[in-house]
């Protein structure tokens, strides 16, 4: 009878062992380890750096080999020890770091730094469409080399987060920086932004309803700062009005309206970002000679070419000048004022991009994986392949859907 039921057993184990069974799913992991550099910026007096020691941290303990140029985080208060510490290798020069096949900026290469990038490297930077010429696109294409402009990358949702941040930055330091032009030790009209009992308060036009305009107005409503702000899309004037709750004077962007309120105005904040790579003069020189002596302009689009006719591109060494007894601030990279702030931001999103690109399988992956990656690309492998900046540069384009479409 046992020998019955031990045979009754073996025989039920042999028939289960034939059925198919359940294991848990192999979970793809990317075996793509990346070599990032990460340079000391050296233009226009940029203090940024686009990874925290905290961030390397965790690329290293990822598997990733970084490079990190000494003195790269000086200015944002990070020492060379820190990034050490951190699992970095310290280099001392620009041509050591720039051996590394993905490099991570703040600001585009010069024409020396892309000499010194290995050929079919990969360099994720600003582009700043209102600085390149076409000598810029020539030597990147000359090397064949992956450049990708972070301001053109998207998250999955279609939203620019990088310039979000730097807008977030912008858009809260501009107030700061228009309160100190309009006082008599700058030259200004002398007076204070927002109003007292019993003064009128001071008058703000902001051009553009976007993440700059938003975090511009927060910082002057709660000054007692009279606002208007002008945009030719009525669902960015509702969206602005909903995040600020309160009923601000907007209106669409026509001569004589916003003729009539730039005169009045004692602060003007050019806010419009380019469209299709191309930026959109609003405000006409003629327009400027009428505002108030001593009123400012701060032209936060002028990296990609302003939107005042009168702006012409500052430094923070040397930020305003005056045309028509008016101020002008044109600094391309407002939020490298606060430097430490602006590189904490930059290095929370450039990190988990990194480990994404390496479960990816690397750069190339990324690219022809993710569409809001693949945005980001304006030259591939000798080819320019953003249509906008081929239009601007009379350059040949080539479609990275249609290479796409061809890998599979």
């Amino acid at each position: 009878m046992a020998d019955k039921m031990k045979s009754g057993f073996a025989e039920l184990a042999r028939e289960r062992s034939m059925y198919p069974q359940e294991a848990p799913a192999k979970i793809k992991r990317g075996s793509k380890s990346l070599f990032i550099g990460v340079p000391k910026e050296i233009s226009l007096q940029e203090s940024r750096v686009t990874l925290k020691p905290e961030s390397v941290e965790v690329l290293a303990a990822n598997g990733h080999e970084i490079w990190v140029e000494a003195g790269a985080g000086k200015s944002a208060h990070y020492s060379d020890r820190e990034y050490s510490e951190a699992g970095a290798k310290i280099v001392n020069s620009a041509k050591e770091v720039f051996k590394a096949n993905i490099i991570l900026k703040v600001e585009p290469p010069t024409l020396e730094e892309i000499e010194y990038l290995n050929d079919g490297a990969t360099i994720i930077s600003a582009f700043q469409s209102g600085r390149q010429s076409v000598e810029y696109i020539h030597a990147l294409n000359a090397k064949k080399i992956t450049a990708i402009a972070y301001e053109f990358i998207e998250d999955k949702v279609g939203g620019l987060p990088l310039v979000r941040a730097m807008s977030e930055i912008a858009g809260s330091a501009v107030m700061l920086i228009a309160a100190e032009l309009l006082s008599n030790t700058n030259g200004g009209q002398g007076v204070i932004l927002g109003g007292i009992t019993g003064v009128p308060p001071t008058q703000v036009v902001i051009l553009g309803a976007g993440t700059v305009a938003e975090y511009a107005a927060r910082a002057s409503i709660g000054l007692g700062v009279d606002i208007q702000i002008f945009d030719n899309h009525i669902y960015k004037l509702r969206r602005i009005k909903h995040a600020l709750g309160q009923q601000i004077h907007t209106s669409t962007i026509d001569n004589a309206t916003l003729e009539g309120a730039i005169s009045k105005a004692d602060v003007v904040i050019g806010a419009i970002r380019a469209e299709k790579g191309r930026n959109k003069c609003v405000i006409t020189e003629e327009m400027v000679a009428k505002m108030k002596s001593g009123s400012v302009i701060i032209d936060v689009s002028i990296d990609q070419g302003g939107c005042i006719e009168t702006s012409e591109m500052t430094s923070h060494k040397k930020p305003t000048f005056k045309k028509h007894d008016v101020i002008h601030y044109c600094v391309p990279n407002i939020a490298s004022r606060v430097s430490r702030t602006a590189s904490i931001a930059i290095s929370n999103i450039f990190t988990p991009i990194l480990l994404h690109v390496a479960d990816a399988g690397g750069v190339d992956e990324m690219i022809f994986n993710h569409p809001w990656f693949m945005r980001g690309v304006y030259t591939y492998r000798g080819s320019i392949c953003n249509i906008h900046l081929a239009r601007k540069f009379n350059l040949g384009y080539k479609d990275l859907n249609l290479l796409m479409a061809a890998r599979f």
